[in-house]
This record gives C-alpha cells, structure tokens and sequence, in this order.
C-alpha cells in the first residue's frame, strides 16, 4: 500500500480542484473546507461543508463546476440522505432549498476507484444514492454520523473510516496510466493528448483506463484541467484582459476561451471575476 500512496501523490502536488462559486465569508451562506490527515492526503482533497446560515427568502440554486473529481455528499440533518456525484463534463446547478446543511467529501482524480473499485465511468455526468454504489460506506454515514455532530467530529469520523479502507486495499495501478496523468498536471491539460502522451498505452487502452479511473477520456479531463488551472491563478477580469493567460494554455482567441470557460464554469469570465 505504501508504494501505491507513494506514487500517486504527484495528484495532490499538481492538482487543487476549486468551487468558487460560494464565498467562505458570504452573509447568506457558509462554505468551509478541512484538509485530510497525511495517511489519505493522496486520494482526499478535502472535507467539505456547505450551510445556510439563517432560512432564505428563496430556494438558493447551486452551482457545481467541473474540478475532475467524484464527491460524496450528505445531508447533515438527514445523514441517511447520502448520494456520490462522477466526474461532470459541464457545470451541474440544481436547487437545494432555502435552508441546508451539506457535508462532503471530495476525492482527488483516480482514487475512489482505487478505494472502492467502481468504474468511475458509471458514475460520470449524474448523481446517485450512495448505497446502490458502495452499500458500507453509505452504511457508516447513516449510523456513525448524527445531525448533532460538528462538522469537526465528522471529518474526523470520515477521515478515520478511509484510512481502514486504504489499509484494506490492495491498490493496484498501471504505471502508464500514472504516467500519462502526470503529464497533463505537468502541461497544466495543455497538450495534444493523440500525440504527446505516448506512454505505452494504445488509443484504445488509454480511453478505457481513463473512463475506468477518471470517468472520462484524456482529452476530456486535459480540458477541466486547463479550466482548473486558469482558477487556480485567481484571475481578475482586468488580469484576463491584459495578460491573456487563455494564450498561454492553447486558446486561439478570446471566443474560444470564453465559450469553453462558460461551459465548465456556468457564467462568462466576466461575470465570475471582478
């Protein structure tokens, strides 16, 4: 196990998938994230929780925006109301009401299949009630977790039940794959992914094993990276204009870039970034 944990942490080095589209200081609602401890680090970003902090006038409409990873999600109050979200090519909204109280985990690229052997590919693009997918961890939400609980115990509790998972796996991975992976952190999802992933993998071996790990093709999971990275430099809308980072990660032109960024992301560059 500890070679496989080894070799996968180039994940967390190169990539921090980011949701923007809450303020952790917002007056409405309150978003806050706590990081795993060091044995799972490579295969969790983070806990994360998203409340209201007082009953809305209307129903509040989330917006998700493609980050590459699976999440799973429950609702505090009804913890037994637990579902995990695949990989989404697009942003995802839907309505969660005028009070709420979510609590998640997001996984990094590649490791809920390695933690719970599901072809992430079956997840991709939807959400599903967790214990149609793994029935013991929905099971662990259900009966370990109370509505009671601080958001700080139930990360502790999660935290510990992945680490009895992790040492119960045996992780195995194909170092082509991790190999091609690590090229697209590296290139920041800015490559020819035909050409310049030439690891050993044939086309047709390529797309099975990403659909099987990442729930998508190379291309498709280059294209959110490249949108994670122009976030991760924490834009602003005079920034895109003058230093036009679009250039810098293949985009043709301005159009280019804002149709694609507004599929991923939901809104236009200029509505996201003041």
């Amino acid at each position: 196990m500890q070679k496989t944990v080894n070799e996968l942490k180039f994940i967390k080095q190169y990539y921090k998938p980011i949701q923007p589209t809450v303020s952790a200081n917002g007056n409405d609602i309150f978003y806050q994230e706590i990081r795993p401890n060091k044995v799972i680090e490579n295969f969790v970003y983070c806990f994360w929780q998203l409340k209201t902090r007082y009953t809305l006038n209307q129903d509040y409409c989330y917006r998700v925006v493609s980050d590459g990873c699976i999440d799973i999600f429950f609702d505090h109050k009804h913890p037994n109301d637990n579902f995990v979200m695949g990989f989404c090519q697009k942003y995802v909204q839907f309505p969660i009401g005028k009070d709420f109280d979510y609590i998640g985990i997001r996984f990094l690229p590649t490791a809920f299949p390695h933690l719970f052997g599901i072809n992430a590919k079956t997840l991709s693009n939807k959400s599903e009630e967790l214990n149609k997918v793994t029935p013991g961890f929905s099971n662990l939400i259900n009966t370990r977790i109370s509505s009671s609980d601080s958001f700080e115990s139930i990360a502790q509790v999660l935290n510990q039940q992945i680490v009895e998972i992790l040492k119960t796996r045996t992780i195995r991975y194909d170092q082509r794959f991790l190999d091609a992976l690590n090229l697209i952190f590296q290139k920041n999802g800015h490559l020819d992914t035909e050409k310049d992933l030439n690891t050993g993998l044939s086309p047709r071996q390529l797309r099975r094993i990403f659909n099987y790990y990442i729930g998508t093709t190379a291309k498709s999971f280059s294209n959110v990276v490249r949108f994670q990275h122009i976030l991760n430099t924490k834009p602003s809308k005079q920034s895109l204009k003058e230093n036009k980072l679009y250039f810098d990660v293949g985009f043709f032109d301005q159009a280019h870039f804002i149709k694609n960024f507004k599929t991923f992301y939901g809104v236009t560059p200029s509505e996201a970034f003041c």
